[in-house]
């Protein structure tokens, strides 16, 4: 999968304890993501925050109290972005979605790295030496 150098970044913040269904919205915006065919997802989990309600959410001490603040980020190009704004807007009930242009500078598997470039002149040192 390619995408352009000129891209979209797509946030969503919600909250842990909002939901979609049976699964966590955050759950949930990825699969729709991955179903939409975009170019992959990103969940943050942060440490404290507040919204419109002014309501801190926090992590707790206890287990049970799950209510912190959560952004799901998405850089696709923008036609892709705005294709799946329907979906989204049928999960979401409250929460924030921000578009903001995004420069992709690289996508897909990284070049080989010290390993995979030693394996490689060894097996040209190899190849010459038995030739």
């Amino acid at each position: 999968m390619t995408i352009p150098q000129e891209a979209s970044l797509l946030r969503v913040y919600t909250s842990s304890s909002d939901r979609y269904g049976m699964s966590a919205l955050f759950v949930a915006i990825v699969h729709a993501a991955r179903d939409h065919d975009l170019a992959g997802a990103t969940v943050l989990r942060g440490p404290l925050g507040f919204g419109h309600r002014r309501r801190l959410q926090h992590d707790h001490l206890l287990p049970f109290s799950d209510d912190h603040p959560v952004i799901v980020e998405i850089v696709d190009s923008t036609e892709k972005i705005e294709a799946f704004l329907p979906a989204l807007d049928t999960m979401m009930q409250s929460g924030l979605v921000t578009i903001e242009r995004a420069r992709v500078l690289h996508y897909g598997r990284r070049k080989p790295g010290w390993v995979e470039r030693f394996r490689q002149q060894f097996q040209h040192a190899s190849s010459d030496s038995s030739s």
